[in-house]
């Protein structure tokens, strides 16, 4: 199977110069975790919940002037639509991510690949995935 076939296609974006209040505005009227980061059509970074949280408000930044920018996730996994569904699930389980952006091989945002779209592929590839990034008990 390819990804393209279980894939969520092209997702709500958001600019770099978006303040952190706008997107986690954004992320919870679209009842999302997360949201990609483009510029001129190109993935140039993601944010997330976790980084506003974590990166954001733990570091004491203003969500009014703080740029997505300053807190994004800059290192994006990928791969493309045609890639097969086994190769992604091993490249989500190697970095441990929950989400995978899929790319259009001129590198412009295709959609994601997420555990939710894997789990009504196949639940049990999303539970291979699922335990790769749990965090550990403590």
């Amino acid at each position: 199977m390819l990804v393209k076939k279980i894939m969520t296609h092209k997702l709500e974006s958001i600019l770099p110069t978006a303040s952190l209040r706008h997107a986690a505005r954004k992320m919870r009227d679209l009842n999302l975790g997360s949201l990609p980061v483009e510029e001129d059509g190109m993935l140039i970074g993601m944010i997330t919940d976790r980084d506003i949280c974590c990166r954001g408000v733990a570091d004491s930044f203003d969500p009014d002037t703080t740029e997505v920018s300053e807190v994004m996730s800059r290192d994006i996994w990928f791969c493309f639509g045609d890639d097969k569904v086994t190769d992604a699930v091993q490249q989500m389980e190697e970095h441990h991510i929950r989400r995978l952006a899929v790319l259009n091989h001129d590198k412009t945002v295709a959609g994601f690949l997420s555990v939710d779209d894997l789990a009504h592929y196949s639940p049990e590839l999303a539970g291979e995935v699922l335990d790769y990034v749990r965090p550990a008990p403590h």
